[in-house]
């Protein structure tokens, strides 16, 4: 498969993880619910990294551990903030706006990473960015 592909299948299970965690968030903290959601996480990725070819350790760069960290860092930045949005608001609501994080990384890419945004980048961004709002304010 691809990475068009790949990125569907992520867009899917992130649609059914909305909809899971808005109903798991009901009775319980939201900080909680993040803990417990990345505890099962932490299981399933290690269950499938040692299925699968592994890497050993002792090749990984100490550059790639720092930027896998500070990754790490933010993803459970933004699954804290993410839980408790969900708590407070509607799902169909909260996960638009979650999902500007396109827009953000678009413009990252560019700044950081160098990447030539096209007229394409701009146009869907700016539908992204426009969606986000009109489902937010609605």
């Amino acid at each position: 498969m691809n990475w068009f592909v790949w990125a569907l299948l992520s867009a899917l299970f992130a649609g059914i993880t909305a909809i899971l965690a808005k109903v798991g968030v009901k009775d319980v903290d939201s900080n909680m619910a993040t803990a417990i959601r990345t505890v099962v996480i932490l299981i399933f990725a290690w269950a499938v990294a040692l299925s699968t070819e592994t890497q050993p350790f002792s090749t990984i760069g100490k550059r790639t551990w720092i930027f896998l960290v500070l990754s790490g860092i933010a993803t459970g930045l933004s699954w804290l903030c993410y839980f408790r949005a969900l708590q407070l608001g509607e799902a169909s609501r909260v996960a638009p706006v979650d999902k500007l994080s396109v827009v953000v990384a678009i413009a990252l890419a560019a700044i950081f990473l160098h990447e030539r945004l096209t007229w394409h980048h701009w146009v869907g961004g700016a539908f992204i960015f426009t969606g986000a709002v009109v489902l937010a304010y609605t």
